[in-house]
């Protein structure tokens, strides 16, 4: 996973900027390296990282990291930089302290696209009458971070696939379009507006599909949501016990 990461940063052209970030349970998510266009220094955070057991606690990893890479702006041209997160998990989360519909919610608002490693194959399969199994759940996780932000998702069965499955998010970092409309409804309610884009089919050539978010929205001024309790994200050395806003 260590080397899929290299593949990524060693690709990144000049002026792009990557930060790490490494998650355990919901008062363990650190900032290994923040925001830097240093090659070196990210390659020195990656080989820092290490495998330590916990209550994984992806949806707090994924709000927090998605908000961190949103706020991040540099110089005039932050309203055209691409921003994304690369997320490796077993998508299995077991403490976190916000819900998976405050994440999604707050997915909504930020302008982030998430790209999702998931090594599921080591979940247990079991299902009860009610109750979905451990891995069927990751999957519908993972599906759904990646789908909501114009993402995608892959589940490798060996890491020999990791170099293929790090080029082609490369690939699809690489390969955008900047579509705009003007809406109808001028309505700045805070409410969703769905979204579909399709591509026209070339004959004879290989199918294409719109990687896109499923919709917008119409933004309005909102409380910030309340943070969970000892957070080591971003980039602090110490416990962040600030009041929610």
């Amino acid at each position: 996973m260590i080397d899929a990461g290299k593949t990524i940063i060693n690709s990144n052209k000049s002026g792009d900027e990557t930060f790490l970030v490494r998650f355990i349970s919901s008062d363990k998510i650190e900032t290994v390296q923040d925001f830097t266009d240093n090659k070196e220094l990210l390659m020195d955070g990656l080989d820092s990282f290490y495998v330590e057991g916990g209550q994984t606690a992806i949806i707090d990893a994924v709000y927090l990291s998605a908000e961190h890479v949103s706020e991040y702006k540099k110089g005039d041209d932050s309203d055209r930089r691409r921003r994304a997160l690369i997320v490796i998990t077993d998508g299995e989360d077991r403490n976190s302290f916000y819900k998976q519909e405050q994440l999604f919610s707050r997915l909504r608002e930020e302008d982030v696209q998430i790209f999702v490693i998931g090594f599921i194959n080591e979940l247990d399969k079991d299902s009860g009458f009610i109750r979905k199994s451990p891995r069927e759940k990751a999957v519908n996780l993972i599906n759904r971070l990646a789908s909501e932000t114009g993402g995608r998702a892959f589940f490798p069965e060996s890491i020999s696939e990791l170099p293929q499955i790090a080029n082609e998010i490369i690939r699809d970092l690489r390969t955008q379009y900047v579509i705009s409309y003007n809406p109808t409804n001028k309505a700045q309610d805070g409410s969703f507006r769905a979204i579909k884009v399709t591509v026209d089919q070339p004959s004879g050539g290989d199918k294409r599909i719109a990687l896109t978010r499923t919709g917008r929205l119409a933004r309005k001024e909102s409380a910030t949501a309340p943070r969970p309790p000892d957070v080591r994200m971003p980039g602090a050395t110490t416990p962040n016990k600030k009041p929610p806003k």
